[in-house]
Formats: structure tokens, sequence, C-alpha cells
């Protein structure tokens, strides 16, 4: 069976789409597919190769200077530039409406299959990453695009019980909708024993993004309340776009924090593992807003930290407490609340015995529950079931 696999998103690389659709990918390789990947590309990355077991095509901006929407509207013409020309494909699976609407538009003359992942919707997360879109009209063709393409496509997968709630939401039939949780590797967050601090103070670490859906204001505002009681350091690890990052800049001198917060560049995956074995504790602050709890999302960096037995504290949203069991796995506080989350974290430092019980519980949890092994498994299965069902005659 050949299958066609789009993303907007460059692969490999530090972002946790980039890690998602790579185990998805040795998934169906492994299931015996035959997968044609096309990803963006980033101009340094070759554009044609073998991934994973999977032959990829990476298309790289057309000139530099490029808006977003401009590289998205580009990819989606060379998808379908190599869909004209390429043999037939029995599925196409694809991760955004950049391809996916016109993948789905042409479906009847196709033949193929059609799946529809949703891990976010570009309606809801880009304005976050580019304001000025908040009040355009351009924000409106979006939705009804994200729609066409829902509407249009004969199944959909995503990641959280929220996220299905939402698309149900949206009109988008529940039973044509399969949950896949994240998940993570056993062998590369195997749990480590937490480090005893000597003469340096414990580390409070975040691995992940620098958008601000993930709370990291908030992280920063509570750790003056922390320091005032432990002492501790923050380090926050993450890609972000340089307003972003410069924002995140600008509050730490505010609050003199310099001396206690690293904000360093994001790594690659393999790094992870190390890095999350020198924290002390590990955090995911996501904030009360539309991308969270409306949308949805399965947070990979909650899931690695819990796998590496490190202790969590975490906001408490339906989407974290689909995967941690409050006070067994983690410790949960209000969202969007400093003084909760320096409560939590300053539990944690004064009484290593309930940090390291929770860890364990959490490592136990992840490694037996979210596994990237019972990802992939799960969506064979989704495969296996679209590529049986019958076709309805069309009138």
């Amino acid at each position: 069976m050949r299958v066609l696999y789009t993303a907007f998103d460059v692969v490999p690389g530090p972002k946790g789409a980039s890690l998602h659709i790579t185990q998805f990918v040795r998934s169906l390789v492994a299931g015996g597919y035959q997968v044609q990947l096309i990803t963006a590309g980033d101009g340094e990355l070759p554009g044609h190769a073998t991934y994973e077991g999977a032959s990829i095509i990476r298309v790289p901006p057309e000139r530099p200077g490029l808006t977003f929407l401009e590289r998205a509207v580009a990819f989606g013409h060379a998808v379908m530039d190599h869909v004209a020309a390429a043999p037939a494909y029995d599925l196409v699976h694809y991760r955004s409406i950049w391809s996916g609407l016109q993948l789905a538009q042409a479906r009847v003359g196709s033949g193929y299959r059609t799946l529809f992942e949703v891990n976010g919707l570009p309606s809801i997360e880009l304005p976050y990453h580019y304001p000025d879109l908040r009040q355009h009209p351009l924000l409106h063709k979006i939705r009804e695009q994200e729609l066409a393409t829902l509407a249009l496509s004969q199944a959909v997968i995503c990641p959280s019980d929220v996220t299905r709630a939402f698309l149900v939401s949206l009109g988008v039939p529940r039973e044509r909708i399969t949950i896949i949780r994240n998940g993570i590797t056993p062998s590369e967050f195997a749990p480590s024993p937490v480090p005893i601090p000597d003469s340096e103070p414990p580390v409070i670490l975040y691995v992940g993004t620098l958008a601000e859906w993930q709370g990291l204001d908030v992280m920063i505002r509570a750790l003056p309340l922390i320091i005032a009681h432990h002492p501790a350091r923050l380090r926050i690890v993450g890609r972000g776009r340089s307003r972003q990052r410069k924002l995140l800049e600008r509050q730490i001198r505010k609050l003199g924090l310099e001396q206690y917060v690293q904000l360093e560049p994001a790594v690659a995956h393999h790094q992870v593992p190390a890095m999350i074995a020198q924290a002390t504790l590990c955090v995911a602050p996501l904030s009360l807003n539309d991308r969270n709890v409306v949308q949805g999302c399965c947070p990979i960096k909650v899931l690695e930290y819990m796998a590496a037995g490190r202790p969590l504290v975490a906001a408490n949203l339906p989407v974290v407490r689909e995967l941690v069991q409050e006070d067994r796995d983690g410790l949960l506080f209000r969202p969007d609340d400093p003084t909760d989350l320096a409560r939590q974290i300053t539990t944690l430092l004064r009484d290593p015995q309930l940090a390291q019980r929770l860890a364990r519980s959490a490592a136990e949890r992840a490694h037996h529950q979210f596994t990237w092994h019972a990802a992939g498994k799960r969506l064979l299965k989704q495969y296996e079931a679209l590529l049986m069902r019958k076709e309805r005659p069309t009138v």
C-alpha cells in the first residue's frame, strides 16, 4: 500500500511535531506501508532523501522573505504538483489545511482514502505567533478552510479528549474521530534518581516552545515567591520567535531575576533526556486559553517528564488531567496563578519523599500507558479500517 504523508513542518527539527511525525513514519514503515513523506524544507536539509525508511521530499521556501502564509500556500501547491505526477496513492494522510484541503477535494477523482491528523488548527494557533491576525479578515477565511477540510476528510485523528470534543462542536461526526495520544520511547526516557543538590540550588526545568499559551510568564512571576522560601534556579529551554524571547527576557530583567533564570535555545530531541535527568523537578505551566482549553493538546513534555522519573508540577487543565493523576503522578496548580504554582513547587522542594513518590508513580504510568509503540498500533489500526471501508456510491 502506498501512503502519502504531508506535514508543513521541518523534519527532523526541535519541535514536538517533528518527533510526532518521525514516530508515525516509523510505525507505518514497520507496518509494511510504502511511505512518501512531504515536509517543509529549511534550505539546509536535502530536498530528497530517505528518512526512517520512508522517501522524503522537503519543499524549501521559494525565495527569502516570504511570509508564513505565502510559504504555506506554496507548500500546498508543491504537494498537489507531486500528486499529479506521482503514481496513485492508496491513502493520503495530512497534518494541516495547507495541503489537506486540496488533497481532500481531489479525493473523488484520485481514488485514495483521506486521513486528517489534527493536532492544532491555524485559526487558533496563528494569532499567538502573529498577533496582527487576531482581527484580520484572513482568519475567517482560514476557519472556512478548516471546516471544509474536516467535512471532506474520511477520517480524523487527534491527540486528546478535549480536541475530539472541539472537533465534534465543529460538526465532525464523533464516530469519524479517533484519539491517538502522544507517547514516549521507554529506552530513551528511563527513570533516573533525582539529583541531590549540594552547593548548587535545585533546578526547575521547562522544555518546549516559548509560545504564550505555554504559561512561561506565570512561571517567571512565580519564581520570586519560590526563592523567598527555598533556593532554586529556573532553566527554560525552547524554540520561539524573537518577539516571544524578548518578552520573556524583558520580564526576567524587570523582576531582577537574571541570576536565577537561564533562557536557552532549543536542543535536538536526543539531548532532552539528559537535560531532564539534570533537573530537580519539571514544570508545564500551561495557560488558561482557547488553545489549551477549547482546542486541546497532548503535551509531549509532560509525558517525557513523567517517563524520566521527574517530579512534576503542571497546570490543572483537562488536557493535563488526561495524562496526570493529581496528587499521585504530580501536583497541579490553578492555571495562571503564580502564587499557587509557587506553593506547589515549594511543596516538592521541601518534601523530597513526596517528590520521589510522585515521580515513581508518574514513570510507571507513562511507561505502561503512553508509549509511541502503542500510538503506532492505534495508527495502523486506523489505516486498516480506513482502507477496508467501502465507498458509498456518489449521486
